[in-house]
């Protein structure tokens, strides 16, 4: 790694006492998980825009099979994190001693999990796709896509645990070096095996799920070898003790993991619904869409990382019983939040044409990429608010309200009004988009007022 590791290890948590030395605790916590997020993110983003250049055939399979693969992802991912609050509750409170135990519990969990996917996935997919009834050839990429990117599960998974250990000791510039060394990796593989290049088989769209597969076993290799080779992750022998499975320590991995997992998975989820519908709009839509949600989640990538910064740090503070500097955290966080997503709303109104020049050469498609990305400005302005509050929640370990307001707002408000603006007005596709806009402007407001109430009640505590 072109990081120098040493450097990597001396930035962990330690008390603040002020709000410039807030600043820069989450700063030092927050910029490598965004570098990270983003490097993760543009797996995906190289797959589609790649793919794109294949063909709009290949833009339009491997658009069905991401937004099949991203709940699954997303979804199990987020049920992963449920160790992080856990484990950064305990450093908090100076509990070393127990969290080797909780992390291999969590390795476990990601070995179950990843297992009941791939079944379910097998008995899923024809089902869906017949249901779709997507052209034979888009079909076909969609099916190879899927296949091609399993094989990359169980690393992905098993990585994602070890990550969460890392980020919740405060290391996360550790993470990030790890992340960004997989890039180069996934764009080799994606411009050898979708195009064919230097004797690889042309695979088009499917190319891409190799890729991707290859690319998550990188991860975890690297990642494997840091945990139990440097300090001061081998000081914990997570992978050296013959730990069995505790039936009680899962559970209280799932009451922590579920709600977040199943709140990201209704969100990703409504958006790969959105995709699979506009399939009525025709293979351009599709593809214009899959480009604007692919823009669109790159961009995402900055509230989601401070949501995941306000976790730890959050967590951290919580776990000490520091309740007036976890909130001042908190506010620190969305408001950070709210100035970036401005100035990222201000950026996009004025280069829209060459973010859709990236996706494809179609005039068509062009055009229908830039007129999604102006409906995607206004739910990154909602999402600056809401992310940042879910992550501040999930350190305080307060879960369930966000899986019930994620509900609410992607499926009691957002999903039916976007179904009837795309159905019975003149908006079309972009019905669709409105009604997402709604629902998460008023999850983010009652969000708002959940967090206040927490933070209330942790300071009444110590009253």
């Amino acid at each position: 790694m072109k990081c120098r590791y040493k450097e990597q290890v001396k930035m962990a948590h330690r008390e603040t006492h002020t709000l410039k030395q807030k600043l820069g605790q989450m700063l030092t916590i927050l910029l490598p998980i965004l570098v990270t997020q983003i490097s993760l993110t543009l797996i995906g983003f190289f797959d589609t825009v790649m793919s794109g250049r294949a063909g709009h055939l290949d833009l339009a399979g491997v658009a069905v099979g991401a937004n099949l693969w991203a709940p699954v992802f997303t979804g199990l991912n987020g049920i992963l994190s449920g160790i992080t609050p856990i484990l950064a509750q305990l450093h908090g409170a100076g509990k070393r001693e127990e969290m080797p135990f909780q992390v291999v519990q969590g390795i476990y969990l990601a070995a179950v999990l990843t297992a009941l996917v791939a079944v379910s996935g097998w008995l899923a997919l024809d089902p869906v796709l017949r249901i779709m009834g997507l052209d034979p050839a888009v079909d076909r990429i969609v099916r190879d896509f899927l296949g091609a990117i399993a094989w990359g599960m169980p690393p992905l998974f098993l990585s994602a645990v070890l990550r969460n250990f890392i980020d919740a000791l405060g290391y996360t510039r550790v993470t990030m070096c790890v992340t960004v060394c997989a890039i180069p990796v996934c764009i080799l593989f994606n411009y050898l095996l979708i195009f064919g290049n230097y004797g690889f088989p042309r695979l088009g769209g499917a190319g891409a799920g190799y890729a991707s597969a290859i690319t998550y076993w990188c991860l975890a290799l690297i990642t494997v070898s840091i945990i139990c080779r440097k300090a001061p992750f081998k000081e914990y022998h997570l992978l050296k003790n013959g730990f069995g499975i505790s039936g009680r320590t899962l559970r209280e991995l799932l009451q922590v993991g579920l709600p977040i997992g199943f709140a990201i998975f209704c969100e990703v989820s409504i958006f790969s619904v959105v995709a699979l519908l506009m399939a009525d709009f025709g293979t351009a839509v599709i593809g214009a869409h899959q480009a604007a949600i692919n823009f669109a989640g790159l961009v995402y990538m900055v509230p989601l990382s401070i949501s995941m910064a306000l976790t730890i740090l959050v967590g951290f503070e919580a776990g000490a019983k520091r309740y007036a500097d976890a909130r001042q955290y908190s506010y620190l966080g969305i408001g950070i939040a709210v100035v970036i997503a401005l100035a990222g709303a201000v950026a996009l109104a004025f280069f829209k044409d060459p973010v859709a020049g990236l996706y494809t050469r179609d005039p068509e498609v062009f055009q229908l990429i830039k007129n999604f990305l102006t409906y995607a400005v206004f739910s990154q302005l909602s999402d600056a608010v809401a992310a940042p509050i879910q992550g501040a929640l999930r350190g305080y370990k307060d879960v369930r309200v966000t899986l019930f307001l994620a509900i609410l707002s992607y499926w009691i408000i957002g999903m039916p009004a976007g179904y009837i603006l795309a159905k019975y007005f003149s908006y079309g596709p972009y019905g669709y988009w409105i009604g997402l806009i709604a629902g998460l402007a008023v999850g983010a407001v009652v969000l708002f007022l959940r967090l206040r109430w927490l933070q209330h009640k942790n300071m009444a505590m110590l009253s």
